[in-house]
């Protein structure tokens, strides 16, 4: 007997919750879930479930040479155009479960894990960021393109231009022309980007690996692994005098 029930049954329930200003309801719940937590519930076999030699015989039947590669639907299908009944699909189901066969049978698209890149310089034309981003132009669904390469270590534009679209070809030929502009050597150079269509073009690649430089991308659909560019762009469409839009290219190429 617990020291609950004894005081119970010396003092009484009503005089016991009183005097702790406990209701007697909320007294009642807690007994009942204490009481109810201390019994290990046993779930009661249905009536209808199938033996263990009945369920031996529908796994079988699974396993067999016309239904091994098929899926429990087409399995019950089959078996009533035959005039055999075994169980239902979902029972079909319950016992294949029971002996961890049930299982996607597509092959599933596993993402890559994509490690943080990390860009170091300690000095001068070791580590370049790159992007493109758009100007609005003179009309509605009309754009220029910035291409803007950045040195992370002092934050100097070593090459840009300003376009009439976005091409790996373009972006090639900036890319060459910066590097030639300010000596790159072989073996000297990282050049980070993004994963846009331009950054991951082949044009590019090429180039990349002729120069020996080497390429750094950000992980796919992470915004902030470039984060060089995209301050440089914001502070950039940020300045009081940026306009709405520009007239033509030359403006832009002008305010750039």
């Amino acid at each position: 007997m617990s020291m609950t029930d004894s005081l119970a049954k010396d003092v009484g329930i009503r005089p016991a919750c009183d005097a702790l200003a406990v209701s007697r309801t909320g007294f009642y719940r807690w007994k009942n879930q204490h009481e109810d937590s201390e019994k290990e519930y046993i779930r009661p076999v249905s009536p209808l479930a199938l033996s263990p030699y009945e369920q031996q015989r529908v796994l079988d039947t699974l396993h067999d040479e016309r239904f091994i590669d098929k899926a429990p639907q087409e399995v019950y299908a089959a078996l009533l155009d035959g005039g055999s009944y075994l169980c239902s699909v979902r029972t079909m189901y319950r016992i294949l479960e029971a002996h961890t066969e049930v299982k996607e049978r597509r092959s599933q698209l596993r993402h890559p894990l994509y490690t943080k890149p990390e860009l170091l310089a300690e000095g001068p034309n070791q580590v370049w960021s790159w992007d493109i981003t758009k100007l609005k132009g003179p009309a509605k669904w009309t754009y220029y393109y910035l291409y803007v390469i950045l040195d992370i270590f002092s934050r100097y534009v070593v090459g840009w231009m300003v376009a009439s679209r976005e091409l790996g070809s373009l972006a090639k030929k900036l890319i060459e022309q910066s590097c030639e502009k300010q000596g790159i050597q072989s073996r000297q150079l990282s050049i980070h980007s993004d994963r846009g269509p331009s950054m991951t073009s082949k044009p590019v690649a090429f180039l990349l690996a002729d120069l020996g430089i080497t390429k750094s991308l950000s992980r796919p659909y992470v915004s902030n692994d470039n984060p060089y560019s995209e301050a440089q762009f914001k502070t950039m469409k940020y300045r009081p005098e940026f306009p709405e839009r520009f007239g033509c290219a030359e403006d832009s190429r002008s305010f750039c």
